[in-house]
This record gives structure tokens, C-alpha cells and sequence, in this order.
């Protein structure tokens, strides 16, 4: 009598705990432009207390909102989908910033028609999350009515400043339908500090780009032939000016091409593609290996005849084709280094290769019309020599290093632990040692000079990356190294945070049960298949606790670094119950046979691992927020209320306490 009482408040506890949130609804309206052009708009309601995320999300961070309109012959899209106005924050758990909407967000995608249409189709993939849960990615079908067949609109479209607003007296009384999620990507802006930090970086890259061979010698040739052909000084330097200016607008020029080229919803795809990372990694492999010296990258040497001829003309033509001339000849030096920018800026979305190429020209310009000016100061320019080398090679370490933080990417993206954390920081060891022996000369490159003197200029910067190298290296043994924590792949991402080759404490080596893993970096013996777990908790006789988690779920990492770490709920995790991690998010594909029809999303399939995991734990908990944690017996019964995010109570033991009250029903 006494176990059935206690099951029914177990069950009772369970209900009231768990329940199905639904925090984002959806409404679709149409907006007429003119006769040919209309207005897609995508209107989402947020419950209070949750949160959407935006549309641009840095790789390994949440899972952003994005759009995939059914394409027909009759219309085409028109530039990208955009959206209000999201709060932008630095996120600590993610480490980096977090676009995100509350209450209210409203998506805009233009659009043309070039046939007879009704209704366009679309699909959005979302997250959401409150202060202490987080929601699995959902999508949900929209479609968008062009003629009157639709549901009237209840109240007014909500009105927005978008970058492409029309006159207000072509917008139409919009149709809408409603949408809601199951029962169970547009530039982003980004914030002014993100932008001025690409503006700071590209500044001081171009600035590196000014040092080069390509580059340096090139300030006083151009400034004496402006001072001299110029009749008057203040003709020589307004001429320096045009021509720092016309070097602005054409890298400006460049960064706007790739900004109109890869729009937020292209880059949100690309961002978290394998093929894409894979591709960049490549890019910059080549860029890198250009700078050591193994060959130069050219333009052909037609263009630059061809520039070289123009730049005879007089005026502003003639001034601005000598510029052209410049980014054409250095392009060997400059290439790889604004190839390496517009890689980093376009991958941020909205305009930051604009920023990028305006912050790097500007260090490019600065100096001509500066020594124009003041052309007294030439004489303090350091002469060209082996310094200039020496400069390039640093620019083609740094290139390799960049390029290893790619490949990271794609390989999480795929899960396939090519480059774990250890290795990850292994490979950056290597290549910044290497740099350190180049720098205090024991490596020499294909373009140095003989000399055995090194200055002490090269010296400091040797010490610097050889500190910097040193430090790197208690991260094989699973220091957190915060100072480049934005590039390794996660902690838990690792073969072993203790040591390469070591096991957990307790663990021997070799000795993890079959299809088990380590939960790092608190090595704990972890499974991510329900039913290998269950078979070794009956195995070893332990109950089971079920952690219902997300690659992306902010409040998951924040359980895991704030309340495991606790001496005493690690010594339960790691000895007491065995743990079930089942990822919500997981993106790989189930295999063919068990792809199987949702039942609780009508007419979706069930086509990967978290997918899988979210309808298990909405059937059978009737739950679908993370962190959601069950301890369970060997029937699957709960032994204490499933409980979650605990950092929001005033009891910071609670969750052990959950714990310890969960193993002692299993002992009875």
C-alpha cells in the first residue's frame, strides 16, 4: 500500500512538473508592393519569459530561425529574408554574441511574381528557450495567401522599419492565417560592438598588409611622383587624398559584392555545412602556404597592363586607376590576407565585409596621403629589407592557424571527431612552436635573408608566441585556456580533458562498457542509446537518470558547468546511477529502417537521432523542455518527479538532493 501511495504522488508530482510548451505561435500576411511585387510576412508570438532566436547565429551556437520557401516557376525571391530588430548580447556559456526577439519578431521576404499564383509555401525551422529551459528545433509549414482565400486579418499587420520599406500607401489590408507549432536566413544586425570589432581587426590587418613586400615600397614612389608631378603642394596632396580614397572605394566595392552575394539566409546554411567549412578551410590552407613562400598567388598580367595604361589618363580617372594598379600588383601580398577577411566578415553576415573592406583599405590609404601631407616623415620609414619577409611568413602562420578553426566546424557539424579538442590545440601548439623557431631563427623559409642577427623587434614577438605556445599546452590535459576559448571545439568535445590517453578517474582505460563514452570534461561514464543504457544499469544494478539535452541548449551547458562540477552530485553521477544522455538536436540521420511517421507532428517523418529523442520524451513525459533530467528503474519507472533547470531556485542543493532521493527509492 505504502509503494502504490508513493507512485501515485511520484505520477502526480510528474504532471504537474512536466507539460508541453508552445511558446511561439505563427501568423502569416501578405503585403502588396505594386502589381508585381509583394511582401511575405512571417509574424511570431512570444510567450512571455521565452526567447527566439534570430536568424544569424555563429556556428556551434544556438539553432538560429530560418526560412525555405517552396519554389515554383510563377514567382522568385527578391534579395533576403529580413526581420525586426533583434537584442543582440554576449552570451558566456556560447561565448559569443546571441541574437535573439521577445515578445514579438516579424520576418519579411520580398518577392515577384511571374505567373498566376494563390499561395506560396514555406517551412520555418526555430528554437526558443526561457531562463530555465530550452525547447528542441521545431518547424512548422507556412503559407503565405495571395488571393482573397484566406481569413481576414483580425487586427493590423504590426508595423516595422525594415531596409526595404515601400510607400505606405502601397500596402494592402494583408490575409493571414494562423499557425501554431505541433502539439507535442535575412541579415541579422549585427551589434555596433561586433561590427566595430571586425572594423578593428581589418584595420590592423591592412595594416600588416601595409608591411608587406608588395606594399611598403611602393609609399614613397607614390607619394614622390604625387609631391613632384603636382605643380603646387597642396595639388600634390589632394591627388594623395583621391588616390587613398579611390583605394577605399575599391576594396569597399569588393566587401559589397560579397555582402550582396552572401546574404544572412545563404550564410546560416553555410555556417553550419560541412561542405562549406571544408571549402574554406582549403582556401586558406592555400592563402597560408602562399605566404611561406611555396609560390604567389597573381592576377594575370594582362589586367594590370591593361590598368597600367588607363592610369596615364589625367584626373580623377587617371588617379584612380593608379589605384586599381596597386590592389592588382600587391595582390600576391594583399590577396590572401582580404581573402582571409571575407571569409571571417561574410561568415558574420549583414555588412560586415563592407566594415571589414572599409577598416582594411583605410589602413592601406592612411599612409599616402599622411606622408603627401608631410613628406618630411618618408625619412623616418624604416628601409626594405628581410623585415618585410619575415612579416609575410608571420601573416601565413596565422592564415594555417585560422584555417584549422574551419575544419573544426565542419567536423562538428558532422560529429565525426576528426579534430577533437586535443587535437584541435595540438595542431595549434605545432604551428605557433613552428612560428617561434622561425622567429628566433632556426627555421628558415625559401624567401629569407642569410643573416644570423636577429632584431629585437622579431625577438620580442618570438618570446611572445613561444608564452603563448606554453600556455596552450595545459589544454591537452583540459585546462579551459579562456583566452582563445572561442576557437577549440567545446570541453565536452574531447578525447580526454585529463591527459591524451587517460582515462577517467575511476575508469581504466579500455574499460568503458560497450557503446559507453566520457561526458567530459567531468568524465563521467555516459550512453547516448537509451536501450544500451538501460541493458548496462540492470547489468551493474544501478538506476538510470535520463538527461534530455541539446547541443544547442544554453541551460544545459550552464547545469553542466555550474551544478555537476559539485563534489557531491559528480561522486553520484560518476558511482550511483548511469547515465543517458539523449541529445534532442542530434542532426544525424536514423537509419533507413528506423525512420518511422511522427505521432505527434501530422504528415512529418521521423528522420534523425534528436528527433527521435524529442518525440520519446514528449510521448512518454509529456514534457518538451531541456534540461529535463528522469531517474527511472529497470522498468522505466520514475523513482522520483523528473525534475530540470535548478539554478534559478534559492536551494543550490537541490538538485543533489533530487539525486539522493531518486537512488534511495531504487535501494527499496
Amino acid at each position: 500500500m505504502k509503494k502504490l501511495i508513493t507512485l501515485l504522488l511520484i505520477a502526480f508530482a510528474t504532471i504537474a512538473n512536466a507539460q508541453i510548451h508552445n511558446p511561439v505561435k505563427w501568423k502569416t500576411a501578405v503585403e502588396k508592393i505594386n502589381d508585381n511585387e509583394y511582401y511575405l510576412v512571417a509574424t511570431a508570438s512570444i510567450e512571455a519569459g521565452w526567447k527566439l532566436y534570430g536568424q544569424n547565429i555563429p556556428p556551434n551556437g544556438p539553432v538560429p530561425t530560418s526560412f525555405k520557401y517552396t519554389q515554383t516557376p510563377t514567382f522568385e525571391l527578391v534579395g533576403k529574408t529580413e526581420e525586426s530588430k533583434p537584442i543582440v548580447k554576449h552570451d558566456k556559456v556560447f561565448d559569443m554574441e546571441i541574437a535573439y526577439f521577445y515578445k514579438q519578431a516579424v520576418f519579411k521576404q520580398r518577392i515577384k511574381l511571374l505567373g498566376e499564383l494563390t499561395s506560396i509555401k514555406a517551412e520555418v525551422e526555430f528554437m526558443s528557450c526561457n531562463d530555465s529551459n530550452c525547447l528542441p528545433p521545431d518547424t512548422v509549414d507556412l503559407e503565405f495567401f495571395l488571393s482573397g482565400t484566406a481569413t481576414a486579418n483580425q487586427g493590423a499587420t504590426p508595423q516595422f522599419t525594415f531596409g526595404n520599406n515601400t510607400d505606405a500607401n502601397n500596402t494592402v489590408p494583408a490575409t493571414t492565417v494562423s499557425q501554431t507549432t505541433p502539439k507535442a536566413p535575412a541579415t541579422t544586425p549585427i551589434s555596433h560592438q561586433g561590427l566595430w570589432t571586425i572594423f578593428l581587426l581589418s584595420f590592423l590587418a591592412g595594416f600588416a598588409a601595409l608591411l608587406t613586400p608588395c606594399v611598403f615600397p611602393m609609399i614613397p614612389m607614390t607619394v614622390s611622383f604625387f609631391t613632384k608631378q603636382s605643380k603646387t603642394k597642396a595639388k600634390g596632396i589632394k591627388n594623395a587624398v583621391i588616390y587613398g580614397i579611390s583605394i577605399i572605394v575599391i576594396y569597399v566595392l569588393l566587401g559589397s559584392v560579397v555582402t550582396a552575394i552572401f546574404g544572412a539566409d545563404v550564410l546560416n546554411a553555410f555556417s553550419s555545412s560541412f561542405l562549406f567549412n571544408l571549402i574554406f578551410f582549403l582556401i586558406l590552407v592555400v592563402f597560408s602556404i602562399s605566404f611561406l613562400g611555396a609560390f604567389e598567388i597573381t592576377l594575370p598580367s594582362s589586367w594590370s597592363t591593361k590598368i597600367d595604361a588607363q592610369a596615364d589618363r589625367s584626373g580623377f580617372v587617371g588617379i584612380f586607376f593608379m589605384a586599381l594598379a596597386l590592389a592588382i600588383v600587391s595582390f600576391s601580398c594583399t590577396g590572401p590576407i582580404v581573402g582571409s577577411l571575407l571569409v571571417q566578415a561574410a561568415s558574420q553576415g549583414g555588412i560586415a565585409p563592407i566594415m571589414g573592406m572599409f577598416g582594411f583599405s583605410l589602413a592601406i590609404a592612411l599612409p599616402f596621403a599622411l606622408f603627401a601631407a608631410f613628406p618630411g616623415w618618408l625619412q623616418s620609414l624604416p628601409k626594405s629589407g628581410g623585415w618585410m619577409n619575415t612579416v609575410k611568413v608571420v601573416l601565413g602562420f596565422l592564415e594555417l592557424a585560422l584555417a584549422f578553426k574551419f575544419l573544426s566546424n565542419a567536423d562538428l557539424v558532422v560529429q565525426y571527431h576528426w579534430i577533437e579538442r586535443e587535437v584541435f590545440i595540438a595542431i595549434w601548439i605545432a604551428i605557433f612552436g613552428a612560428l617561434s623557431l622561425y622567429l628566433f631563427g632556426k627555421i628558415r623559409l625559401p624567401h629569407d635573408d642569410a643573416s644570423d642577427r636577429i632584431s629585437v623587434g622579431r625577438l620580442i614577438l618570438g618570446l611572445l608566441t613561444l608564452s603563448f605556445t606554453i600556455y596552450m599546452i595545459p589544454g591537452l590535459w583540459g585546462a579551459p585556456l579562456n583566452l582563445i576559448n572561442a576557437f577549440p571545439p567545446p570541453q565536452h568535445y574531447s578525447e580526454s580533458p585529463y591527459g591524451v590517453g587517460k582515462g577517467a578517474v575511476g575508469v581504466e582505460e579500455g574499460a568503458l562498457p560497450e557503446g559507453a563514452h566520457l561526458f567530459k570534461p567531468h568524465n563521467i561514464v555516459t550512453f547516448d542509446d537509451y536501450e544500451k543504457g538501460l541493458a548496462y544499469a540492470k547489468q551493474v544494478n544501478k538506476p538510470v537518470m535520463l538527461d534530455f539535452t541539446g547541443w544547442s541548449c544554453v541551460n544545459c551547458r550552464k547545469m553542466e558547468q555550474n551544478v555537476w562540477p559539485n563534489p557531491q552530485v559528480l561522486d553520484a553521477l560518476r558511482n550511483e546511477v548511469v547515465l543517458i544522455s539523449l541529445y534532442v538536436d542530434d542532426k544525424r540521420e536514423l537509419p533507413e529502417s528506423e525512420v518511422k511517421p511522427s505521432q505527434i507532428r501530422e504528415g512529418k517523418m521521423i528522420k534523425t537521432i534528436g528527433q527521435k529523442w524529442s518525440e520519446f520524451q514528449t510521448l512518454k513525459y509529456k514534457a518538451n523542455t531541456q534540461p529535463f533530467y528522469v531517474l527511472m528503474n529497470h522498468q522505466g519507472e520514475n523513482l522520483v518527479a523528473p525534475i530540470g533547470y535548478t539554478l534559478d531556485t534559492d536551494d543550490p542543493d537541490e538538485f543533489y538532493k533530487w539525486l539522493k532521493q531518486g537512488i534511495k527509492a531504487f535501494g527499496k
